[in-house]
C-alpha cells in the first residue's frame, strides 16, 4: 500500500469514524432516555414547536370527547386556554359562522381566523399545516368535534413558531446535507493538499535517489517548502553536490594521474634513451679513444643525473600534492634572509654572466614564518626557471620588495621573452611549457614551478606570474606578515 493511499484512509477514517461514533452516541442517549428510537421524532418536534402532538391528541380524546360539554364551558376553557399560552399555543372554537371561543390574542386577527378551514365531519382530527400571518408563522391543527347537543364545532389550536426554529425545522434536511458536503468537500480537499505537499517532495526524493543509484548526478533537488521533508531535501541536495564534487575531484585525480605518467615516461624516455646509445657507443667500440670513452662515461653520468633529479622532483610532488611534506616553519625576519640568499645568488649568477638587480624596501622590520629549506627552493626554481628561457645578450634578474597592507610581497623578474597572458596562469601546472619554450634545449623537469606552487601554498601564501611577450616575466610571492617579533629576538638570521 503506497504511502499517498495511507494518507487518504487515514484521513477518510477521521471523518467517518467520528460521524459514526456521534450518531451512535445520539441513538444510545435517545434510548436511554425516550425509551425507543420511534420517540425520536417526537422528541425533535417537540424540541422544535414546544408540544408533542401526540399529548395533544390525547389531551382533545380525554376532555372534549369523553366531555363534549367542555365544548361550551368558559370557565374551563379559560383555564385551558391559559394551559397552551405556556406552550406558545392560542384556541379558537368555532360552531359554523358562531364564535365559540378565542383566544384575546385572536380577536386581535380577525382575518386570521376568517381564513381557517370549516368543519368537515365530526371525530376528525387533521395532519397540522403550517401558514404565514403577516411576517408570523403559525402552525395549526384542527379537530372536528359535536357538541352536547350535536352541532358541528370546530377546534383550532394555533401555534405560533419562532423564525429560526421554523427555518431550521423546515430546512433542517437540507442544512445537514449541505453541511456534510461542505465538510466532506473541505476534508477531501486538505487531504488532498496535505497529501501533495507531503508526496510531492517524497516523489521527488524518490526521483532523485533512482538518478543517482543510476549514477547521473547532473540535476537538482526541487522541494522548497520549509518544514522536515524541505529540511531533507536541502540535505540531501548538499549530498548530491558534494557527490557531485567529489567525483568530479577524483576524475580530475586520475586524469591528472594519467598525464603526469604520460609526462614523467616522456621525459624519463629521452635520458633512458640518450644513456642506451652511449652505452651501445661504448660496447660497439664506438669509443675507440680514452678520449671519446670519457666522453660517453660523462654523458651517461649526466644523464642519470638528471634522472635522479627528475625521480627526486617527482617524490617531492608527490609527497607536496598528497600534503604529506613535512614543514618546519620558524618565524624569521624576511630582509636579512633574503639579503644572505641574495649576496649567495649574485656570485653564482657573475659566473653565468647574468646581472642581478636588488631592490629592498627594508625600512621596516617585517617577521615572515617560512620553512626555510623549502622557501630557498622556491626562489631556486624561480630563478632556474628564468635562467633556463633568457635568450637576451645581457641577461637581468630583479629582486624587488615591498610591505603592503600586512602582507610581504616578494617580485622575482627577468628579461627573457616573456609568455603571453593567456599562458601566464598556466606556468605553475605541472610539466606546462609555453608553447614557444618547446624545445630540447632548455631541459628541465617541468615541476620546477609546481613545486613552488605547492610550497608557497603550504606557507598559507599566494604565487603568481605576470609576463609580457618580448620584455620578459616576473614572479610575485605573497606571504602575510607575523605580528609582532619572536621571544628569541632579531639576531637569528643564519640563513
Amino acid at each position: 500500500m503506497s504511502i499517498r493511499l495511507k494518507f487518504l484512509l487515514s484521513y477518510a477514517a477521521m471523518l467517518v469514524i467520528p460521524m459514526l461514533l456521534l450518531v451512535a452516541t445520539a441513538l444510545l442517549l435517545t434510548v436511554v432516555y425516550h425509551g425507543d428510537v420511534q420517540s425520536l421524532k417526537s422528541t425533535y418536534e417537540s424540541k422544535f414547536e414546544g408540544m408533542e402532538e401526540s399529548d395533544t391528541r390525547n389531551l382533545i380524546k380525554h376532555t372534549f370527547l369523553q366531555n363534549p360539554d367542555l365544548l361550551t364551558d368558559n370557565g374551563f376553557l379559560k383555564n385551558f386556554s391559559a394551559d397552551m399560552l405556556q406552550k406558545n399555543t392560542t384556541i379558537y372554537i368555532r360552531s359554523g359562522n358562531t364564535v365559540l371561543y378565542a383566544s384575546d390574542d385572536l380577536l386581535k386577527k380577525p382575518d386570521f381566523i376568517d381564513e381557517l378551514p370549516a368543519f368537515t365531519e365530526a371525530g376528525e382530527e387533521y395532519e397540522p399545516y403550517r401558514t404565514k400571518y403577516n411576517n408570523d408563522w403559525y402552525k395549526v391543527a384542527q379537530f372536528d368535534l359535536l357538541t352536547a347537543d350535536g352541532k358541528p364545532v370546530s377546534l383550532f389550536l394555533l401555534t405560533k413558531l419562532d423564525p429560526l426554529v421554523h427555518f431550521v425545522r423546515t430546512f433542517f434536511p437540507i442544512l445537514f446535507l449541505s453541511a456534510l458536503v461542505v465538510l466532506l468537500l473541505t476534508h477531501v480537499l486538505l487531504t488532498s493538499y496535505m497529501s501533495r505537499s507531503i508526496i510531492r517532495p517524497l516523489l521527488e526524493l524518490r526521483r532523485a535517489t533512482k538518478l543517482v543509484a543510476d549514477g547521473n548526478l547532473n540535476f537538482r533537488v526541487n522541494i522548497n517548502s520549509k518544514d522536515e521533508l524541505g529540511q531533507l531535501g536541502i540535505a540531501f541536495e548538499k549530498m548530491r553536490s558534494r557527490l557531485q564534487d567529489s567525483i568530479q575531484l577524483q576524475q580530475q585525480y586520475e586524469d591528472n594521474r594519467k598525464e603526469l605518467i604520460t609526462n614523467i615516461s616522456h621525459d624519463l624516455k629521452t635520458p633512458i634513451t640518450a644513456i642506451k646509445g652511449y652505452v651501445d657507443g661504448i660496447l660497439e667500440g664506438v669509443a675507440n679513444s680514452p678520449e671519446k670513452n670519457e666522453k660517453y662515461m660523462r654523458t651517461i653520468a649526466a644523464k642519470a643525473g638528471e634522472m635522479d633529479r627528475l625521480i627526486d622532483e617527482l617524490f617531492l610532488y608527490s609527497k607536496l600534492d598528497m600534503q604529506k611534506h613535512p614543514f618546519s616553519f620558524e618565524t624569521v625576519p624576511i630582509f636579512p634572509f633574503l639579503a644572505d640568499w641574495a649576496e649567495e645568488l649574485e656570485i653564482e649568477l657573475e659566473k653565468k654572466g647574468v646581472q642581478l638587480q636588488i631592490e629592498m624596501d627594508s625600512r621596516e622590520e617585517a617577521w615572515v614564518s617560512v620553512d626555510r629549506d623549502s622557501f630557498k627552493r622556491v626562489l631556486g626554481n624561480i630563478i632556474q626557471n628564468s635562467l633556463k628561457y633568457m635568450d637576451k645578450p645581457e641577461k637581468k634578474i630583479t629582486v624587488n620588495t615591498r610591505l603592503e597592507a600586512g602582507r610581504f610581497i616578494l617580485a622575482i623578474g627577468d628579461n627573457g621573452p616573456g609568455i603571453s597572458p593567456e599562458s601566464a596562469p598556466f606556468i605553475f601546472d605541472r610539466f606546462y611549457r609555453a608553447e614557444q619554450s618547446r624545445n630540447t634545449n632548455t631541459g628541465g623537469s617541468g615541476l620546477g614551478l609546481a613545486i613552488a606552487k605547492q610550497i608557497i601554498a603550504g606557507h598559507g601564501g599566494e604565487i603568481y606570474a605576470e609576463s609580457e611577450e618580448g620584455a620578459g616575466t616576473t614572479v610575485y610571492i605573497v606571504l602575510s606578515i607575523e605580528k609582532g617579533a619572536p621571544e628569541h629576538g632579531a639576531n637569528d638570521t643564519d640563513c
